[in-house]
């Protein structure tokens, strides 16, 4: 996929301080939808794709309009893993070798 560039949204389903917050409605939507939307109508990417560990949360971002091709590990799923781990996480598992990542 080399020239190509990927959005990553990631969400969740485990958030301790707002529950479910990614899939909370807000304004008649679910909040993730949001994210997804700007990254879609922005034209800046070749593939947006959400990563996550929750069925309902891939559901959602398929939906919407978003890939999630697999599902996120436990290890970063859990609430100590960093949002550069995961990525890295996502980066390794759909192969990428050369991508343009938004700065």
């Amino acid at each position: 996929m080399q020239g190509k560039s990927l959005a990553i949204i990631t969400a969740r389903g485990g958030s301790k301080r707002i529950p479910r917050k990614n899939i909370k409605e807000f304004c008649g939507r679910p909040i993730l939808c949001y994210s997804i939307e700007a990254a879609l109508s922005s034209e800046a990417f070749d593939e947006v794709m959400v990563s996550t560990d929750d069925p309902e949360i891939a559901g959602i971002a398929m939906k919407a309009g978003a890939s999630v091709p697999f599902f996120r590990s436990a290890e970063m799923s859990g609430d100590y893993a960093s949002t550069d781990e995961v990525i890295m996480e996502v980066l390794k598992a759909v192969s990428y070798t050369h991508l343009t990542l938004p700065t």
